[in-house]
């Protein structure tokens, strides 16, 4: 659908909280429910048959993925089955759509908006609407994201009606996103207003969330890194796909099914004047195995 009326969309000026890089080994009761079985030992009744199962990647990583330009492509037989995209804010500022689509980027996920980590506000990404245009302009396929500081499921049903309303007032339908609709969110540098939440709680959010806007016709996504996920009961969200975020390394480490993956933060792409997030897009959605 060509997004006939930008004046529509309402476009506030907001503030992007730094992603909070976490340091902090995890200790084991906050492990993946997906990597392991237990903290078990022979004084707790476990032994050493009794070792947590370990996670099977779907794809082979080692022998399918080529990393050598910086542009991350997994192939299998010399069938490319993947796509590579960026994510966008206006942190990136203007961007040359043109520019980028010519640079060999296969879609964008654009920032829609967030909630502030301190006041619990909604804001509208301040580029948003233009980004909306520029991809639409280039024929560039798209999906959307939200970075949430819900603190309730209530919240998180605030934040993806006003996902719904956004999208709607900028002309667009279930029909105009090729790529889906993704709940973000994540701990905050400072006093962050959720940054404390239960593992409950996060997995509520999330549930919450994607549940309204898988309703509304969207498909839903939960974005997260390793430390992210964790924090969350994997069990309850597997109806939903995942995009993960993990950074310089050749291979991903998750021990968990995801779809999309956010391998660099630093990346160059042409008609972006800063760096940008770089994304490989597994065209087939496969389930690992647990052995």
């Amino acid at each position: 659908m060509v997004f006939a009326n930008r004046r529509a969309c309402i476009v506030r000026r907001t503030s992007w909280a730094a992603r909070f890089a976490l340091s902090a080994i995890l200790a084991c009761s906050l492990a993946v429910p997906f990597a392991l079985t237990g903290c078990s030992s022979e004084e707790s009744g476990g032994s050493a048959e009794e070792r947590a199962l370990s996670y099977v990647s779907p794809y082979d990583w080692e022998h399918s993925l080529d990393t050598s330009n910086g542009r991350y492509v997994y192939a299998e037989n010399g069938e490319v089955k993947s796509r590579i995209g960026i994510d966008v804010s206006d942190h990136q500022r203007n961007v040359n759509w043109a520019a980028v689509a010519q640079d060999g980027i296969d879609f964008a996920m654009l920032r829609l908006g967030n909630r502030g980590s301190t006041e619990g506000q909604l804001y509208v990404d301040e580029l948003f609407a233009d980004n909306v245009l520029g991809v639409q302009s280039v024929g560039m396929p798209f999906g959307v994201y939200f970075f949430s500081q819900a603190t309730s499921e209530d919240e998180a049903r605030e934040e993806a009606q006003f996902v719904l309303d956004t999208l709607s007032s900028c002309g667009l339908s279930p029909e105009s996103l090729a790529y889906p609709v993704v709940f973000d969110q994540e701990p905050v540098e400072g006093e962050g207003r959720a940054n404390d939440l239960s593992a409950d709680q996060l997995t509520a959010n999330a549930l919450a969330f994607c549940r309204a806007i898988e309703e509304a016709g969207y498909r839903p996504m939960v974005y997260g890194n390793q430390i992210d996920m964790a924090q969350r009961n994997m069990d309850e969200l597997e109806a939903y796909p995942i995009w993960y975020a993990e950074y310089g390394v050749a291979q991903p480490s998750a021990d968990f099914d995801f779809v999309m993956w956010q391998y660099s933060n630093v990346g160059t792409v042409r008609g972006i004047d800063t760096e940008v997030d770089l994304n490989i897009y597994m065209v087939e959605e496969r389930k690992g195995t647990y052995e």
